[in-house]
């Protein structure tokens, strides 16, 4: 798959998934809402704090299942799902500031640090697509 993302403009190789920016902000987010769902009162609103960890896990957990794939067309449409998975963290920060569990502080930053995995998802996604397409119109 490393193709599939070669044309990045600072030009590195992309080998692993481990080298995707979008993936190591998805883990950074990820690692941000574990360390939120472990205080009070979100580590005792159990549905809340599970679904808005599986939710920040599979926006992580999409991106590499895409890239390990091995076809654009799947690395896509796993994007997708992620993109969406990231939406849905973003709509959870939400529910925890009017709830009273997440601090306006602390659900300004995850705010701003959802919208920049969700861009960055895109981007890569429409490089992607780009890349698919023009696969299938070589075919």
């Amino acid at each position: 798959m490393s193709e599939a993302v070669a044309g990045k403009a600072d030009s590195r190789r992309i080998e692993t998934f481990e080298d995707l920016i979008a993936w190591q902000k998805a883990r950074a987010l990820v690692k941000e809402i574990m360390s939120l769902s472990e205080q009070p009162p979100i580590a005792h609103r159990f549905g809340f704090r599970d679904q808005i960890q599986r939710a920040a896990i599979s926006t992580m957990s999409n991106i590499v299942e895409g890239f390990e794939r091995g076809s654009r067309a799947e690395f896509f449409h796993f994007l997708s799902i992620a993109k969406g998975c990231c939406a849905e963290v973003r709509s959870l920060t939400y529910v925890g500031l009017d709830a009273g569990y997440i601090a306006p502080e602390r659900f300004q930053l995850l705010n701003a640090q959802t919208a920049e995995v969700s861009r960055l998802i895109g981007g890569l996604r429409a490089s992607v697509g780009r890349q698919r397409d023009s696969d299938r119109q070589r075919t």
